[in-house]
């Protein structure tokens, strides 16, 4: 990971388990706003090509909706978690030798609308799938092991923080690379990318599988934390919460996702609980005042202060 982004992931990894340990509650905000983070860090991949997907909360569903269906034959979480990434991985195949030959707003609601398909079928299945009632997800074993429902929480979170780092690292590695390297190229110079004999599409296509396993294993991660699935994971609503945690995250950096995932499961559950008519309102104010003021998002925000304290200096 980049020198600079050690002190702060850090910082932000033992900020949430200090808050964590005072106040027990927030254990499971953290783990879905992590989880949440993971999908988003694969939303991240496509922005820096330029593309933004309004449906990748289809991939959620599917990781989630995995775990669900298999957990009556698999009872371990270091199973259903792979299995979870690998459901995504295979339908962000599918899906992304369609969608990625197109660009711009033809991309995003191709997206949009092959998740509202799988919201339809999740409503309509309710012979498998219990339809809005949902399926309820039994606490799986971890390590073979059945735990209390206070370690098995502690248990996830952990994991979940430890899977959000090396994810957060490999992802920073990719884009280091030459294939991540070619991603701008396809918002900016995707002609002269065609014309150096890299194939545009091949390398969206690369970059949507993996968001879309990013998406799928944090599915499974909520589904473990939630211990129940719905239908509405895959909801455009839901989609669109993803690309409000990418713009309020930031996308210039790999933490900017579970940064911007943190405040917004936060401002969403202290607004819940003080203002329940109008938490929407709050949100999205928070949103319109990262819009003027900070339009690279809180990451944004934390390069500015760094840069301001070094030109002092």
């Amino acid at each position: 990971m980049d020198r600079r982004l050690t002190l702060p992931t850090l910082a932000a990894a033992t900020t949430v388990v200090a808050l964590a340990l005072a106040a027990p509650w927030l254990k499971f905000v953290f783990t879905v706003a992590l989880a949440k983070g993971l999908a988003v860090l694969g939303i991240l991949l496509l922005l820096r090509a330029g593309q933004v997907s309004f449906g990748h909360a289809l991939y959620i569903a599917v990781g989630a909706y995995t775990v669900a269906f298999l957990r009556p034959a698999i009872g371990e979480v270091l199973l259903l978690l792979p299995l979870a990434a690998m459901a995504g991985t295979v339908v962000g195949f599918a899906v992304g030798l369609f969608v990625a030959r197109y660009r711009d707003i033809f991309f995003g609601m191709l997206n949009l609308a092959f998740s509202m398909v799988f919201y339809s079928l999740l409503e309509k299945l309710y012979a498998y799938t219990k339809g809005t009632d949902g399926i309820r997800v039994p606490r799986p074993t971890i390590g073979g092991v059945t735990l209390d429902p206070v370690a098995y929480e502690w248990a996830v979170l952990v994991g979940t923080l430890a899977l959000a780092l090396t994810l957060g690292w490999l992802v920073s590695r990719f884009l280091a690379s030459p294939l991540g390297q070619a991603l701008p190229a396809i918002k900016t110079r995707e002609t002269r990318l065609e014309f150096a004999g890299i194939s545009a599409k091949r390398v969206l296509l690369v970059a949507y599988v993996a968001s879309a396993a990013l998406a799928g294993l944090g599915g499974g991660i909520i589904a473990c934390t939630t211990l129940h699935v719905t239908p509405l994971l895959s909801y455009w609503t839901h989609s669109g919460e993803l690309v409000f945690i990418a713009i309020l995250g930031g996308a210039g950096s790999v933490l900017g996702p579970f940064l911007g995932a943190a405040v917004y499961e936060l401002v969403r559950v202290y607004a819940a609980a003080a203002f329940p008519d109008a938490w929407q309102m709050i949100l999205g104010a928070v949103l319109l005042v990262i819009i003027l003021f900070a339009a690279r998002g809180l990451w944004g925000m934390y390069e500015d202060f760094v840069l301001r304290r070094d030109r002092r200096a």
